[in-house]
């Protein structure tokens, strides 16, 4: 019996459960279905090994895109979660996704200070989680002609992509110092997971939820793969993905779902339904000259940009400096960072350990559409450029919709930024409690009402600070 059962050690749950032990008034159980730590080669932010299906440490979801286009999608399954195998993009949301999102008690100026994180190259923050950014021998030689080519196409430059400006060109923020990813189990968990001063703190590795314990109304534990953990309250922060899944395996879900599913329906709420992620494209590209530093981040600059609709910049052009596969192509990650499309998450079975069935139905509409398209011709302008066009896609098919559309059917990727799966508002309530059931609650992009403009690896941080505040 613990004061606080944390379901999932990620970027939120790390936070919240490293952030509650601390203060010493409570006892605190951080349950994890994978193992308590990573080894050396899954550290090194250069690698990005654990990301690739079929690792001990990867969910690997398969997740329908479009019709007749699956992938499998990464999400970490270690202590530190997704934090421990991404490739270290840490960028605020910006202003105007907190004005979209409109829920009480979460305007960007209630929340700024929850994120923490400190900011070694600009000097702002004091969390323990650290940020750089790509400079010296860790700066890639590609990273500057791509920035040269944003100048000479009249794009403005973003010095510090976590200051809430306008959008432009400029270097990544990364939670990675000297080659290392500084994740958030190794910044908010005391030894032997993390460098956080010592508190005490319960961390169950290898021990995978199956779902809440509901008594009377109220969470009273979870039952797990060794058994029930019973808790005063109960912190889902499982990822937008392991979350939702959770609930609606308690019998917490769209009731249509859980009976066909064969589960008992508990409390009928959208869980699941309506969640939002950023559709993507890579554009390959050759690069001639210098390789680049082993312990140099992947991701190191972005574009981010106003398709003709959206001031906020609802587009993305990430230059990935290091190649997915040995003696690879580079890529000009192209993304629709506001999508208007929204998919489903379902259960299919009662079994907990069944997957979910992740649905993106990405690009429905023709807005969706014109707006990646912009993106990719944009980046093949930046590639032109910079003098590193290849002819994939060739200009016949950059110029022709109809052509281009056929192509992105074949490619189209997700950047693995799903939100909204079990949202404020819809699912929880603006202090994260789900509706209906005391004493439970959810911190983890889920929660989001839809994905922000940047990528939500430093928003979900911030999700587990700000829900250790509650």
């Amino acid at each position: 019996m613990y004061d606080v059962v944390v379901v999932g050690a990620g970027s939120a749950g790390c936070a919240l459960a490293g952030r509650l032990a601390a203060r010493g008034d409570r006892s605190v159980c951080l349950v994890e279905a994978g193992p308590e730590s990573s080894p050396p080669d899954v550290t090194r932010v250069a690698s990005l090994a654990a990301t690739a299906p079929g690792h001990a440490l990867n969910w690997a979801y398969a997740a329908t895109l479009i019709r007749d286009r699956t992938v499998a999608v990464p999400r970490g399954r270690v202590v530190g979660g997704s934090s421990a195998i991404n490739g270290a993009y840490f960028v605020r949301a910006v202003p105007q996704d907190f004005a979209d999102w409109a829920v009480p008690g979460w305007s960007l100026p209630e929340v700024a200070r929850f994120y923490t994180a400190e900011d070694l190259d600009l000097g702002y923050g004091s969390g323990p989680l650290r940020v750089t950014r790509p400079a010296g021998a860790l700066l890639a030689p590609v990273t500057t002609p791509f920035l040269e080519a944003c100048a000479a196409l009249g794009y403005p430059a973003e010095p510090d992509k976590n200051a809430g400006g306008p959008p432009g060109a400029g270097l990544i923020p990364s939670n990675a110092v000297d080659g290392v990813r500084v994740n958030a189990a190794t910044a908010y968990l005391p030894p032997p997971w993390g460098t956080a001063p010592a508190h005490p703190l319960t961390v169950l590795g290898g021990t995978r939820a199956l779902r809440v314990l509901v008594e009377g109304g109220r969470a009273a534990g979870v039952e797990t793969t060794e058994g029930p953990i019973r808790g005063g309250e109960i912190w889902l922060c499982a990822g937008a993905v392991g979350t939702p899944t959770l609930l609606m395996h308690s019998g917490i879900g769209p009731a249509p779902v859980l009976s066909a599913a064969g589960v008992p329906v508990r409390q009928d709420l959208p869980v699941g339904a309506g969640f939002s992620d950023h559709p993507s494209v890579y554009l390959p590209f050759r690069w001639p000259g210098g390789p680049i530093h082993p312990d140099a981040v992947a991701g190191q600059a972005s574009l981010n940009l106003d398709s003709g609709s959206d001031p906020a910049g609802d587009l993305e052009i990430l230059l990935y400096a290091r190649p997915f596969v040995p003696d690879g192509d580079l890529h000009l990650m192209c993304a629709l960072q506001h999508p208007e499309s929204r998919g489903d998450l379902t259960i299919t079975s009662a079994d907990p350990l069944a997957p979910p069935h992740l649905d993106h139905r990405y690009l429905r509409t023709e807005a969706d559409r014109r707006r990646l398209r912009a993106a990719i011709r944009v980046a093949a302008d930046l590639l032109r450029c910079a003098g590193l066009w290849r002819s994939t896609p060739d200009g016949f098919m950059l110029g022709n919709d109809r052509r281009l559309d056929g192509w992105i059917a074949e490619v189209l990727t997700t950047s693995v930024h799903l939100c909204g799966s079990a949202a404020m508002g819809r699912v929880v309530d603006e202090s994260l409690h789900v509706l209906g059931v005391d004493g439970l609650r959810v911190a983890d992009t889920s929660v989001l009402p839809t994905v922000p403009r940047r990528g939500p690896a430093a928003t979900a941080v911030m999700l587990g600070e700000r829900a250790a505040a509650l």
